[in-house]
């Protein structure tokens, strides 16, 4: 084995670190959104530091950070409008991850061009199915409010019509804030009172709460997974103690899966005084689902 001198060690040192550019790209717009030239020392003398800074990196770009927004995109479940056609969504959008890794880790002495990998997971439901789903309830909860709080009234109106009809796939993730939306003036939202660290304040969207509220006591009722739920900071009056699902734009989320094997479908009604809220299906459906539980 040769021994290298002082001086030829180091420009076998420069030799290993002038490695060649690998530049990412998104696979639909084909813009770069990573180029990055591999210290070619630091694969060979310590390629495990290597890879998980690549990991790391895939990770960040993927999820997020507190500082940039990550690369996958949660799923638009599909609606029906008031005619009965189906209004198309956003599949779930999701990098692959181990993929990407691989790729960079194979180009890394190379260099070379990197299509980020990714994942599109669609809605599980059959379109043939739509037209059956309003045939059978599952389950339903109502609550009650004072109808002379007009904003009050107003914000639970709309946040009801949000999630009016939205239907739910087999392992669909249903989460109320994208479902719902911004809640601000230009969306119709008005002021009204709501509780913030155990306080009573008047804000944009007061009472919205009580609709993801309903939603989760009307879900509850199935086979579904809680993936996300919070109570809010003090007692709420619509619902018992405990049974609460508090939401904010942009920061709490009531989130929850389809585990129950079929697709269903999300029917809420609004009027004065009060909010129901139904998960239905179609007689098939329901069929089957008393046949695995029997």
């Amino acid at each position: 084995m040769k021994v290298l001198k002082a001086n030829e060690f180091d420009l076998f040192q420069d030799e290993l670190t002038d490695g060649k550019t690998i530049t990412v790209i998104d696979p639909d717009t084909k813009i770069e959104v990573k180029k990055f030239t591999p210290d070619i020392y630091q694969i060979v003398t310590n390629l495990e530091s290597y890879r998980k800074e690549i990991e790391r990196w895939v990770h960040e770009f993927a999820h997020g950070t507190q500082s940039q927004i990550g690369y996958n995109k949660p799923m638009i479940l599909d609606r029906i409008d008031e005619k009965g056609n189906i209004i198309k969504g956003r599949p779930l959008t999701t990098v692959n991850e181990k993929e990407l890794i691989e790729k960079i880790l194979h180009l890394s002495f190379s260099g070379g061009i990197v299509e980020v990998p990714i994942i599109y997971t669609e809605s599980d439901y059959s379109e043939s199915d739509v037209p059956h789903l309003n045939e059978v309830v599952l389950a339903s909860y109502t609550t009650y409010f004072k109808a002379y709080n007009s904003g009050r009234s107003k914000n639970i109106e709309l946040s009801s019509m949000a999630i009016n009809n939205v239907i739910l796939g087999h392992g669909d993730i249903f989460s109320f804030n994208s479902v719902v939306g911004p809640r601000d003036v230009a969306s119709g939202y008005q002021m009204a009172p709501e509780i913030i660290r155990g306080k009573m304040v008047m804000g944009i969207g007061g009472g919205i709460c009580q609709t993801s509220s309903t939603l989760f006591n009307a879900i509850d009722q199935l086979e579904m997974k809680i993936l996300e739920r919070h109570h809010h900071s003090r007692d709420v009056g619509y619902v018992p103690k405990g049974r609460d699902a508090t939401v904010s734009f942009g920061g709490l989320d009531f989130q929850f899966q389809n585990t129950t094997g079929i697709p269903l479908i999300i029917k809420s009604y609004y009027q004065k005084g009060a909010i129901t809220v139904q998960i239905k299906t179609s007689k098939e459906y329901e069929q089957i689902l008393k046949n695995e539980f029997s």
